[in-house]
């Protein structure tokens, strides 16, 4: 799909320079870089991706596993 979008000069000129440096088309880093901003702005459909995991695996809560994803997870940049 194509649309049109307002972009900041030093913005544009930075996606240039990262396009041409990795062999790649503007529109498959503004693509990659839109993508990435919406995983990370979207963490309810992660949630909801591991709790249907979860619910699959099913079994005992094993607390050392627990509290080490829970340490993990502290550490973590969302």
């Amino acid at each position: 799909m194509k649309t049109a979008v307002s972009i900041p000069d030093d913005v544009f000129e930075e996606a240039e320079k990262l396009a041409r440096k990795a062999g790649k088309s503007r529109s498959e880093v503004f693509s990659a870089a839109l993508r990435e901003y919406v995983a990370r702005h979207a963490p309810d459909e992660a949630t909801e991706a591991f709790n249907r995991v979860a619910d699959a695996v099913g079994g005992e809560v094993d607390e050392f596993v627990r509290a080490a994803g829970e340490n993990l997870l502290r550490k973590t940049e969302w």
